[in-house]
């Protein structure tokens, strides 16, 4: 890797992992539910679902993924976990987020109902395991899973930042960079792939890169990539 692209890349990571960047952002949400589990007033599974669904909505302007998230909570009555096990969903045809129903969030929601039958946490699904048995997609070994991906930076990278933090049995080095566009064309901008497809490979790719200057935790350099493109749009 270049040098200077190398220095660059360190000064982003550390400069956009802060809090302050991140406070209009999806992420904000399952840090509420942190703050709250810290003080005794919700549990692991109130993070693990307000991670998933706000990684779920996390496409478009991040304005407008804040302004549908709130309604997503407003509707659980920011209980999560609560309204997941209750089994009385809002099933409707209408918009929540962009071309994402009420149906389709039931549904998460039905499925991490029985999920939560067998289990207390999430922490050790599978990639095809979300896709399959949470958001009930086909199994596709080439997609790049960007908002497991995302979900799964959230709980696991532990540096008492941004991140949360609350899985404690995942080891960070094992971590892919969630593949979005802002992600994507900063690395292509600075040679850190060249690929054209924005699959699985390729943010396996950019991560490997990251993993040479972060080799103990590669996905800081979401926050030089995503942090950077986000805030200083061209």
């Amino acid at each position: 890797m270049n040098p200077s692209v190398k220095e660059t890349l360190i000064a982003w990571a550390h400069e956009y992992n802060d809090p302050k960047y991140f406070q209009e952002d999806p992420i904000a949400f399952p840090r509420e539910f942190a703050r709250r589990y810290r003080i005794g007033d919700a549990s692991l599974a109130d993070i693990e679902i307000a991670s998933l669904l706000s990684a779920h909505l996390a496409w478009g302007r991040r304005a407008m993924i804040v302004r549908d998230c709130e309604r997503m909570f407003d509707q659980m009555d920011w209980r999560p976990y609560e309204y997941v096990m209750s089994g009385d969903y809002r099933d409707e045809d209408k918009s929540l987020h962009r071309t994402i129903k009420w149906s389709e969030f039931a549904m998460i929601c039905r499925r991490l109902k029985e999920l939560y039958g067998e289990r207390n946490s999430l922490e050790g699904m599978t990639d095809t395991e979300f896709r399959t048995l949470v958001f009930g997609q086909k199994e596709d070994r080439k997609a790049a899973n960007k908002k497991i991906n995302m979900m799964r930076r959230w709980l696991v990278r532990d540096d008492g930042k941004v991140d949360l933090g609350v899985w404690k049995n995942s080891d960070r080095k094992k971590l892919i960079l969630p593949l979005d566009v802002h992600v994507y064309s900063q690395a292509r901008e600075l040679g850190l792939t060249s690929r054209k497809q924005q699959d699985i490979v390729t943010a396996q790719e950019i991560t490997d890169a990251f993993r040479e200057i972060f080799p103990d935790d590669p996905c800081l350099g979401d926050f030089a990539l995503f942090g950077h493109g986000v805030n200083n749009p061209k």
